[in-house]
């Protein structure tokens, strides 16, 4: 086991899952991208939606978020999240059905159609769809 490690906890309503050994954590702040190494300052940052990606002793993972907050103290990564799904789990075909709603809902713009809420759901997709493509 290599010495220079983080301990990565993420969280999201429906699940926790835990890392002990990342080299390196990349996440989507608010203020732009980032990457966590061994004995990192501390910080504490706002998420975006977009692309997690951990590297381990095992291998390096990717997931798709819609945003949180991270916190990095005493080399322990705390990562509260919205939703997390690891590359391998994500439905790529549910998620370009979903983007197509999103698309079609803001072209409409009928009268009711929330912009807003029409273009985060056509991001989201689409960070899905480009996790989903970095399987191993």
């Amino acid at each position: 086991m290599n010495a220079k490690t983080v301990r990565v906890e993420i969280t999201t309503p429906i699940k926790k899952m835990t890392f002990n050994d990342a080299i390196s954590v990349s996440a989507p702040g608010t203020e732009g991208s980032f990457q966590v190494l061994y004995n990192h300052a501390p910080l504490m940052s706002q998420l975006e939606i977009g692309i997690i990606k951990l590297e381990t002793e095992q291998g390096t993972m990717f997931f798709a978020t819609s945003g949180g907050f991270c916190e990095v103290r005493e080399n322990k990564v705390s990562l509260l999240l919205e939703t997390c799904e690891k590359a391998q789990e994500i439905d790529a075909q549910r998620a370009a059905e979903s983007a197509e709603r999103a698309r079609k809902r803001l072209k409409e713009q009928r009268g009711h159609v929330d912009t807003a809420r029409a273009e985060a759901s056509l991001a989201r997709a689409m960070n899905r769809l480009r996790v989903s493509k970095k399987v191993n």
